[in-house]
């Protein structure tokens, strides 16, 4: 069986293909790479690749091999200008990564379309649906990132609850210099049920929408912090929220500089 083959068609395709990839990896390394090197790159790794096609190589694993190593690599060195070993071996990763994307909504979309002569139509679109994508995982792992689980432990009781890392809480105790954090009045009646002896002291704090107030705080005996594993927190000192805080499911929100002391 024998297949006819325009060159110029498939260097085209290929140089498409390939400048929406790199364009796709140096998103996801958000490396600063311009597009017009980007551009030589999808240039070299068309003209390999139709170097290969049509080269006569009767074994169908070297040109596996030139395909996947050479080709690729060339691509990746030149488009984006990487030299260091460990962000090659990642860009490359990538690469096929977002290739496996682009070819599944690539396909998805080209169901719906009969006319060939859209190829370049479908090529943006199915670029900006896997960089959607992308950018959507990358939200999510960043919010991931600052969201945990903490025990609060007072005597007898230990109230689970769900925490936000809030980078802009810098509220401190401006006597000890501790950081202080802030949990919701339903966890903090929760823990102190059982205490009547609760020494309480009060915090002044500023926000927006209020130019000033205190807030009243507790020192606990102890927390948990669980994130990749489960570390202890000393007496740490936590304020008493005067609103509830159930818009975005948590009742704790954690000062960062509390897990400064924490070995990761």
């Amino acid at each position: 069986m024998y297949y006819e083959l325009y060159i110029d068609v498939f260097f085209v395709v290929n140089f498409t293909m390939d400048y929406i990839l790199l364009v796709l990896v140096r998103k996801m390394l958000k490396h600063s790479g311009s597009y017009r090197r980007i551009a030589l790159g999808a240039l070299l790794g068309a003209f390999l690749t139709c170097l290969v096609v049509v080269s006569p190589i009767p074994y169908a694993s070297v040109k596996f091999i030139l395909f996947h190593g050479l080709v690729n690599v060339a691509m990746v060195i030149t488009g984006l200008g990487i030299k260091d070993r460990l962000d090659l071996i990642k860009a490359w990763l990538l690469l096929y990564a977002s290739g496996f994307l682009l070819g599944g909504v690539f396909q998805f979309l080209g169901q719906y379309v009969r006319i060939g002569s859209v190829f370049f139509v479908l090529a943006v679109a199915s670029y900006y649906v896997v960089s959607g994508i992308w950018s959507l995982i990358t939200y999510l792992a960043r919010q991931s990132q600052y969201r945990c689980q903490v025990i609060l432990c007072q005597g007898e009781s230990q109230c689970q609850v769900q925490a936000l890392i809030d980078t802009g809480n810098c509220l401190k105790d401006g006597v000890t210099g501790q950081p202080v954090s802030i949990a919701s009045r339903k966890v903090m009646k929760e823990l102190y049920r059982e205490d009547s002896t609760v020494k309480i002291r009060y915090i002044p704090y500023h926000s927006i929408g209020k130019a000033e107030g205190v807030m009243p705080a507790m020192t606990l005996d102890g927390m948990y912090v669980c994130r990749r594993k489960k570390q202890w927190i000393e007496k740490p000192l936590i304020a008493v929220c005067e609103e509830e805080m159930t818009s975005d499911r948590y009742e704790v929100i954690l000062n960062p500089d509390i897990l400064d002391s924490l070995e990761e």
